[in-house]
């Protein structure tokens, strides 16, 4: 997709471009995903049934250090990536030896890498992530795992280091900024202000074609309120859920064990005591219907919410009936982003009772704004992240819930950080705000095992094949938008080319992701 593309209506994608989405205005995008979803309904109204997809948005907030995730591991004096790691990093970079190394393939009879073509020509250059994510590569070079390199918010392709300093390409809003660039990834639209998150837009659009017979939200979120599920019409709500269940009435005992005679199941009947007589008469004053229709509306969220706990307890509890030991599965995970994954891979396990055919899952873990103890810090976000991917993993790949296939992990967070140190004191130090970044893509439909997007020159300032934004600090310019990225999940879960141009409005700015070998993006 091309900015030269002819302008004639030869498609559907065409007019969608030209029209509601051309404009970027929240009416016409709001029409236009309208439009979209009573076609997309139609055309998959004689196929959706049966087939589950799931994916989980694992954010990591504050800005990972993904150049000490992702990083060069060959000789400095023969490979340049690394010469210009250690020069940039300096107290910040990791001991080579200390690496995991990745097998990216270089030679035949596998087909060769393309992420060095666009930056190093011919010449290959050795990754590894950082001592404490072995599970990385271990899941990597299993092919169950791929990493995208230098993925970030756009508005426009920025080709060189001088269109970024002399502004003739527009640029993200408030670049740097934390809260800026976490909305931006959740929403892929880098230029105009907030409305919808892209998760929400996807949902809206194929939740009536795959999940007809849904009794739970398609959009779960396990880390609060966020911005990725927001859709542009309220159509699909995001329902959240604790690492430990539903988020229950209290007062009633756990699973509300003191008010019904089978705890979880209203069906049971309730109890002979005062407590559950009290949520009897709740329940029923939630059925009133009221002539004021705010506090109508009102009762008819409680009761959806009451709802949706219950079908998410059944669910839970086919999750157990399926003889996966959870636990043990993630006994290596003791930690908030395991807990969260831990919950996913139970409501997958359960997901007969959901009702969806379509599942949109959100998990967020903080600490990754490391402006100080860098080293030390991250290290223990790495273990934290690696582990709790292997655990995700070994889990949907156990043989009584075989699901592995059917579900794609992606990683995304506010932006990279300055390859070059904020001090000199390794031990106390760490690095600022930056831009690109490397991301993580898991699961049975990733092509694992290879390097997608760019791998960037890790070089500073106005060296020569720099590509920091400005000054002297490593700020990478992307090569690859949020929306290249985002469209080949939309795609893979089941939103069609058409479709895709009305969920990312920018996206005809850049490379196809899906067709245009320059993108290098066919992870999946």
């Amino acid at each position: 997709m091309k900015k030269h593309q002819k302008e004639e209506l030869h498609s559907r994608r065409d007019f969608l471009r030209q029209s509601a989405c051309a404009s970027l205005g929240v009416t016409g995008l709001v029409n236009a995903l309208a439009q979209m979803r009573l076609i997309t309904a139609s055309m998959a109204a004689g196929d959706a049934g049966g087939d589950y997809k799931a994916i989980v948005c694992l954010f990591l907030a504050g800005g990972n250090d993904a150049n000490n995730m992702l990083l060069p591991m060959g000789d400095p004096t023969s490979e340049e990536a690394r010469a210009d790691y250690e020069a940039a990093r300096g107290v910040l970079a990791l001991d080579r030896n200390t690496l995991h190394a990745l097998n990216i393939p270089t030679e035949a009879p596998a087909t060769p890498t393309k992420a060095f073509e666009k930056h190093y020509g011919p010449s290959f250059q050795s990754l590894g992530v950082h001592p404490d994510a072995q599970p990385l590569a271990d899941l990597f070079n299993a092919g169950d795992l791929a990493f995208i390199a230098n993925v970030g918010t756009l508005a426009y392709p920025v080709p060189t280091r001088a269109d970024y300093i002399n502004r003739t390409v527009p640029v993200p809003e408030q670049l740097f900024s934390h809260s800026n660039q976490q909305t931006q990834w959740q929403s892929s639209i880098s230029d105009k202000p907030f409305t919808s998150g892209w998760g929400g837009r996807v949902a809206e659009l194929l939740n009536a074609s795959y999940n007809s017979g849904s009794n739970v939200s398609m959009s779960i979120s396990l880390a609060g309120i966020n911005s990725f599920q927001v859709g542009t019409a309220g159509g699909v709500s995001q329902y959240v859920v604790n690492p430990s269940g539903t988020v229950s009435l209290e007062g009633y005992g756990t699973n509300y064990a003191n008010a019904y005679n089978t705890p979880g199941d209203p069906s049971s009947g309730y109890k002979d005591s005062n407590t559950a007589r009290r949520l009897k008469a709740y329940e029923d004053i939630m059925k009133l219907t009221h002539e004021n229709l705010l506090e109508d509306q009102y009762n008819k969220i409680v009761q959806r919410a009451r709802e949706t706990e219950g079908a998410v307890g059944v669910a839970l509890s086919a999750a157990a009936a399926t003889g996966v030991d959870f636990e043990t599965h993630f006994a290596n995970a003791p930690t908030k982003l395991g807990d969260q994954l831990k919950m996913v891979s139970k409501l997958i396990a359960g997901c007969s009772p959901l009702g969806n055919n379509r599942q949109i899952f959100f998990v967020q873990v903080g600490g990754y704004d490391t402006h100080q103890s860098m080293l030390s810090d991250h290290s223990e976000l790495m273990d934290e992240l690696s582990q709790a991917l292997l655990s995700f993993r070994n889990t949907l790949s156990d043989t009584l819930l075989d699901a592995f296939n059917d579900v794609v992990t992606f990683t995304a967070s506010d932006f990279a950080r300055t390859l070059t140190p904020n001090g000199e004191n390794a031990a106390t130090d760490g690095s600022d705000h930056a831009w690109g970044s490397h991301a993580i893509v898991m699961g049975g439909p990733v092509h694992g095992g290879d390097i997608y997007g760019h791998y960037p020159p890790l070089k500073t300032g106005d060296t020569p094949g720099s590509i920091d934004s400005h000054s002297s600090r490593g700020r990478l310019i992307p090569d690859t938008s949020v929306d290249q990225y985002s469209a080949v999940l939309a795609n893979w879960f089941g939103a069609d080319a058409n479709s895709l141009e009305a969920m990312f409005p920018n996206l005809p700015r850049f490379d196809d992701p899906l067709t245009s070998s320059t993108a290098n993006m066919a992870f999946l």
